[in-house]
């Protein structure tokens, strides 16, 4: 399975009516630190978010997290065989598996198990995820910056 995704982007024209901007298969499909795939979607830079203008962030270079009251929205492939890479990120994550199966590896060598159709609130903790499986596992991400007592720095051992 390749990562093939499909967006529509909605806007306002001139006269303030609802139209769609834009409607492709995303082609800036990168991999990330772990060697797994991802496609950007939407990034935002500040919260309340900006909803006007012509500029397509999908295309922006980002790393793992979004700016510290931004957001963002990729999807994710992991490569099947694929070892967790343990990171934090000070985000407030919902993940949404959309196909296959994959592991979240936590801290003392906790696990869970995740399947198509299974949801994660993810709240700045040490995580990394493992593809045990022949085949690939999409997984719908939507990153928020959060705040984490005590920490303003962001952390990956």
């Amino acid at each position: 399975m390749a990562l093939n995704i499909r967006r529509v982007v909605t806007d306002h024209d001139r006269d303030g009516k609802a139209v769609v901007s834009f409607d492709s298969v995303m082609d800036n499909v990168h991999a990330l630190r772990s060697g797994n795939l991802n496609s950007l979607l939407w990034k935002t830079n500040d919260t309340p978010a900006e909803i006007e203008g012509g500029d397509d962030p999908a295309f922006a270079t980002v790393d793992i997290e979004p700016p510290p009251r931004g957001s963002i929205f990729r999807v994710l492939e992991l490569k099947p065989g694929k070892d967790a890479y343990m990171h934090r990120t000070d985000t407030i994550d919902y993940a949404i598996v959309m196909s296959g199966e994959c592991v979240m590896a936590l801290d003392d060598e906790a696990e869970v198990t995740l399947r198509a159709g299974d949801v994660l609130v993810q709240r700045a903790t040490w995580h990394g995820w493992a593809n045990r499986s022949g085949a690939p596992c999409q997984i719908a991400f939507i990153l928020i910056g959060a705040n984490r007592p005590g920490n303003d720095i962001h952390l990956e051992k």
